[in-house]
């Protein structure tokens, strides 16, 4: 892709806009970037863009960026249908998004994960096993540092004769797939496919049908890795051109698979080098819940096809806790441990995270809805929560959806929602934040309202 010397417009301050503004801006593009926040909403954001190279609009005048724009880059978060893109593409302009333009540039394979629950915690596992190794890795995407960094550092390598990487690792979302043209990873994955996002599609089948795009540019030579549980996953099998490669919790799941890794008994075991190989016991690893089993049976695939050892492999998963707001605990008072899943933002996600913990739980739910089918939690709250604690919009439609379960308990704030449960729960007890809701109702995202819990539970009196 050359963009030397275009008009190209960058919609969305976010990390991924100012990333790709800055990757455009290195590669000789005439950079302006757009959003309709108002100035005031965008201060610590644009303090990272160098306006002496870019212009930027926002607010009232954002839509003027368009209007002379050769090519267009919208970050994730931006609405691919909008009526001003709409017009955009209408006089012939692309719209593409952040990795797509990133992965133009990024000189080491691509190893690619999407689903819709799993995704952060199996590229981290993937750059560990990596790194363990001895390998040059990048991580990032949705996750973290967006590829637009990882894509100049590879422009910047070049210019000395090198490269910076031996693989890229990217989390993927179903929003970044939407505007893809030629995105090719080596390995792909498709971990899950659940009710999300359904305030963005018109059904499940239309997420489904974004998700599954990250298969479409692999050909012969690549690896298309599938959940084998997940039947709608499953029946993409027949739609790629790569090598197919599976996972699953149960052996007879995989038949018919040839390169396959499992959960046998209490054993994980692969055959994706050929051979039947043991990794682990699941006893032996440090994360819990079966939905981490998955996670680590579609990251042991990676691990294996880039190379790495099963002695490697196997330190990491004896050391890795999890990653921070995915039932991260965060501290145990009187008998009573305290859980931040605040990265649980949908209805299966909570219901991984309930039966990823035996122990009776007071479970703090709510925030913006997504569209959620709250009632699919009603027999598991039913079975295994004390106390339901809502916060947030979505409250009043979670404490509908529970039926006459009469140990629903309104907060008004998450500070109450935390003192409400460290005065209930008793000793031998947990007390669970996992939302099944987007929290923008009353925070910055989920890392905020994360860090505010473990915030608050830390505030606790000893």
């Amino acid at each position: 892709m050359n963009v030397k010397d275009l008009q190209v417009t960058v919609v969305g301050l976010a990390r991924s806009g100012v990333a790709a503004a800055r990757l455009l801006n290195v590669l000789g593009a005439r950079v302006t970037v757009a959003d309709r926040k108002e100035p005031q909403e965008l201060t610590g954001i644009l303090s990272q863009v160098d306006q002496t190279s870019i212009a930027v609009r926002v607010g009232a005048q954002y839509e003027s960026a368009l209007e002379g724009a050769d090519l267009v880059v919208i970050s994730p978060g931006v609405p691919t249908h909008l009526d001003v893109l709409n017009r955009v593409r209408a006089r012939g302009i692309r719209v593409i998004g952040e990795l797509e333009l990133a992965s133009q540039f990024l000189t080491a394979p691509i190893l690619a994960v999407t689903g819709t629950n799993g995704k952060s915690t199996t590229v981290t596992l993937i750059g560990k096993f990596l790194q363990e190794s001895g390998k040059r890795v990048f991580v990032g995407g949705n996750l973290g540092i967006a590829a637009s960094e990882a894509a100049l550092a590879c422009i910047q390598a070049k210019t000395r004769g090198g490269a910076p990487y031996d693989y890229v690792v990217l989390e993927v979302s179903s929003f970044q797939l939407e505007t893809i043209e030629q995105f090719h990873p080596w390995i792909a994955a498709l971990l899950n496919v659940t009710l999300d996002h359904m305030d963005r599609y018109a059904s499940v089948d239309g997420y489904l049908a974004a998700k599954a795009r990250i298969f479409e540019h692999q050909a012969a030579g690549d690896y298309s890795l599938f959940n084998l549980d997940d039947a709608r996953v499953a029946a993409l099998r027949e739609h790629t051109k790569a090598t197919v490669l599976g996972f699953s919790r149960s052996s007879a799941m995989a038949s018919g698979v040839a390169g396959a890794t499992v959960l046998n008994g209490d054993r994980i075991v692969t055959t994706v080098r050929g051979q039947q190989e043991e990794i682990c016991r699941r006893s032996d690893m440090r994360l819990i819940g079966l939905h981490n089993v998955e996670n680590v049976m579609a990251a042991v695939t990676y691990g294996l096809l880039c190379g790495c050892s099963i002695d490697a492999i196997r330190m990491v998963l004896r050391s890795f806790p999890g990653l921070e707001h995915a039932l991260e605990v965060v501290r145990e008072r009187g008998g009573v441990r305290y859980v931040n899943d605040s990265k649980g933002t949908n209805v299966d996600a909570v219901l991984k995270a309930l039966e990823g913990i035996e122990q009776p739980m007071w479970l703090i739910a709510g925030g913006r809805d997504k569209g959620g089918d709250f009632a699919r939690l009603r027999k598991v709250i039913r079975e295994r929560v004390k106390g339901l604690i809502l916060i947030g919009e979505a409250a009043g439609r979670i404490q509908a959806a529970m039926g006459d379960f009469d140990r629903c308990r309104p907060a008004a704030t998450l500070r109450d929602a935390v003192e409400l449960a460290a005065r209930e729960a008793q000793p031998g007890e947990v007390v669970l934040l996992s939302p099944a809701c987007a929290s923008f109702d009353m925070f910055a995202d989920y890392q905020d309202r994360g860090r505010q819990f473990k915030a608050l539970v830390q505030a606790l009196p000893a």
